[in-house]
């Protein structure tokens, strides 16, 4: 490649990857940090268009650079196939919101939520494998075989089942300031955390009290 095409794509690549949504992983778990894509007041929704969730998944390292890349020309070419799992994948979102917030009290909602994982675990085929990440660090990989759309979800739905099959649901909680509404798996030993994160919800926190006792 000669030095001019090649700082054109270099120009390129820098400017696509300042362009793309900066989305939050605060939960602790892939189902939830899938959960806390609905909630625009704090960012860009995962799920407004295809682009944007494939995006989302590519930055939850679900899909590694290539397959988003591969996953966004599909779309382009089979806009039906990626409306449909964009549909689908809003639905599961909705079920495992309820799941977060009111799973560990009530049983009608796990069972909901159990239907729809099972829904959609039913409907991909594929392989799953063990993969090496760029950093060194390993994960688990579903590779859909025929219909590549209904895959996508497969790494979410699993993390979801993992929650019912290890009794995680009584370590969810939701983010204690109520203009929030993002939830996350408690790992503090105590049980105790408050905050999906200190650096931006817990200092809100923090400043507010401060405000109060000034005035006080």
């Amino acid at each position: 490649m000669s030095p001019s095409l090649e700082l054109s794509a270099h120009v390129h690549h820098d400017r696509e990857r300042r362009d793309r949504p900066q989305f939050a992983f605060v939960a602790e778990r892939l189902w939830l940090d899938f959960v806390n894509t609905d909630t625009g007041v704090r960012g860009p929704d995962a799920l407004h268009d295809f682009n944007r969730f494939v995006l989302w998944l590519e930055a939850a390292h679900v899909l590694d650079a290539e397959r988003s890349a591969t996953m966004r020309r599909r779309s382009e070419q089979q806009p039906a196939g990626a409306l449909a799992v964009l549909g689908d994948a809003r639905r599961v979102r909705t079920v495992l919101r309820a799941l977060a917030e009111r799973g560990v009290f009530a049983s009608d909602v796990r069972m909901a939520a159990l239907s729809e994982i099972n829904r959609v675990l039913g409907r991909s085929a594929g392989t799953r494998r063990v993969e090496l990440r760029p950093d060194g660090s390993f994960a688990r990989a579903f590779v859909p075989v025929g219909d590549a759309f209904a895959g996508l979800l497969i790494p979410v739905v699993e993390n979801a089942a993992d929650a019912l099959i290890l009794d995680q649901l009584g370590r969810v909680r939701r983010c204690a300031d109520p203009r929030c509404g993002r939830v996350f798996q408690d790992e503090t030993k105590n049980g105790r955390r408050r905050w999906c994160d200190m650096a931006t919800c817990g200092n809100r926190a923090k400043a507010a009290r401060h405000r109060m006792k000034l005035h006080a």
